[in-house]
């Protein structure tokens, strides 16, 4: 598989945010398309780092990062617009509602009038957020904050999807529908990074996973390859078990 082929991929990236103290080190994956990759770690195990690099927020000390085959220095412009990314916290303009912001990342991202009017109804209708269209971001819990800025992205339909800790603030109801539309837009091909604690769900919903340690990846691949790398015969030993012993040294 050639490199065009990977929506995302990270090569020998080493940075942070001192040249002296570098907190990522040799940094390697990509994810292709139709692929869902989780990144898990425990609290500063350099997962908000290496998709800060990824989103173009942090410049690599050494190594590259291509999304959809191009670096951000090259084109700057086809590069961000290939991505839709979710913060772990919800960034929203206090002054504009609901329905503004969908129609602002539309805007952003070049949807067509009808394709926005369509996949903004059924954004609105199925994170159960048509009573607040008009609503200000300002008068929106955090949940409902959250949820918007699940919907601008999934309206945005990039080949790549970044996400960061989705699930916080969601009620079961929102975190189904996320779950479900993310399953179908690997469908339609896309690639998806979900950084995440939560780990029976990356488990379930995930393809591959990496495993990230102290700035460094303990382990990548399928969840067998995990399994392996924690020292756990072939088919036992959930991702968590694996996770566990990786980071931890411990015995599940």
């Amino acid at each position: 598989m050639n490199k065009m082929d990977k929506v995302l991929q990270v090569s020998g990236l080493t940075g942070g945010y001192s040249p002296k103290r570098p907190v990522l080190h040799e940094i390697e994956f990509s994810i292709r398309p139709g692929e869902m990759v989780g990144l898990i770690g425990l609290n500063g195990a350099g997962k908000s780092t290496t998709i800060k690099h990824i989103l173009g927020l942090l410049t690599p000390q050494q190594g590259e990062v291509e999304v959809a085959g191009v670096r951000l220095a090259q084109h700057p412009e086809k590069y961000r617009s290939a991505f839709a990314y979710v913060p772990e916290s919800p960034v929203l303009f206090d002054e504009l509602t609901v329905e503004e912001h969908l129609r602002l990342a539309g805007m952003a991202y070049g949807v067509p009038g009808q394709d926005y009017e369509t996949r903004a109804e059924e954004l609105l209708i199925e994170f159960q957020m048509v009573p607040k269209r008009r609503a200000f971001a300002a008068h929106l819990s955090k949940g409902m904050r959250q949820k918007v800025m699940i919907m601008s992205a999934l309206l945005a339909s990039p080949p790549l999807y970044i996400i960061d800790e989705p699930f916080l603030g969601l009620d079961p109801l929102g975190i189904r529908s996320l779950l479900d539309r993310l399953v179908e837009v690997k469908r339609s091909g896309a690639a998806i990074l979900m950084s995440s604690h939560i780990l029976s769900t990356v488990e379930a919903y995930c393809d591959s996973f990496i495993v990230m340690h102290q700035g460094r990846i303990a382990a990548q691949g399928k969840l067998e390859n995990i399994r392996s790398a924690a020292g756990f015969q072939e088919g036992t030993g959930s991702l968590e078990d694996a996770f566990y012993r990786l980071v931890a040294g411990g015995e599940s």
